[in-house]
């Protein structure tokens, strides 16, 4: 299908959902009149959202109605919005106290996704977005969390080369993330980008699972190998203070 006809059918799907929203049970009939579509096109938009379970559809009546697929996203948009605020005191305290930029992220394998950035404006900006993506493998904030995961996460995980000091080796990895977890902090050499360092810590929820990571970055100029010693048990005592505000049990 044509790219333009798929981003058509996408908003079309769209305004079902939302138009569904506001009502406790819509007929099919009563749908297609809603959103100015025929019969057989709203089934052919809702059968990929009945299977998302983002819709559900009564057996007896046929009416829609909302499914458990959209609190289960609304349950996950809250609680990254959660996540963000209880980590907002501690990103900036961090900022200010090391003077180069903090990031939040949270984990989608085989990537993590920044979801906030408290930058030093007097220093070079870095290039990361909220929203955007980086590689597990090659950032100090993915191997933070890897180094808590199941083993199974690193079966079939692509190490690719992003640079030359990237760990492509899965033994090396291996080793790498045993010794994450015997320090407390995950250091990223110039791994993702040729000329920064990076220095994260894995966040606990209330279950004790690593649900997200904190770090500082910066130019190797400013970062250098032995300022990484020095901030490792900083970034490892904020993702602390964090992890204790969602509720991770005290040992």
């Amino acid at each position: 299908m044509p790219e333009r006809n798929q981003s058509a059918s996408l908003r079309r799907a769209l305004a079902v959902l939302d138009h569904v929203r506001g009502h406790a049970g819509l007929s099919l009939t009563q749908l297609a009149e809603a959103v100015g579509l025929s019969k057989s096109t709203v089934l052919r938009l809702t059968a990929p959202l009945v299977e998302a379970r983002l819709l559900e559809r009564d057996r007896r009546t046929g009416a829609y109605r909302l499914g458990h697929g959209t609190l289960q996203l609304g349950q996950a948009y809250l609680a990254t919005l959660d996540l963000r605020a209880v980590a907002a005191e501690e990103s900036h305290r961090l900022m200010s106290e090391v003077r180069e930029t903090v990031h939040l992220v949270v984990y989608d394998h085989p990537h993590v996704v920044y979801i906030d950035k408290v930058e030093n404006e007097t220093n070079v900006r870095m290039a990361s977005r909220i929203g955007s993506r980086g590689p597990v493998h090659a950032t100090a904030v993915g191997k933070a969390i890897l180094a808590w995961q199941p083993e199974e996460a690193l079966a079939g995980l692509a190490l690719e080369p992003i640079t030359k000091h990237t760990i492509t080796h899965p033994d090396r990895l291996r080793a790498e993330l045993t010794h994450i977890r015997r320090r407390g902090y995950a250091v990223d050499d110039r791994e993702n980008e040729p000329e920064v360092r990076c220095v994260a810590a894995p966040i606990f929820n209330h279950n004790d699972a690593v649900v997200a990571a904190v770090s500082v970055s910066g130019l190797t100029s400013r970062i250098t190998a032995a300022r990484v010693r020095e901030l490792g048990p900083l970034v490892a005592g904020a993702a602390s203070r964090i992890s204790r505000k969602l509720g991770r049990p005290t040992t």
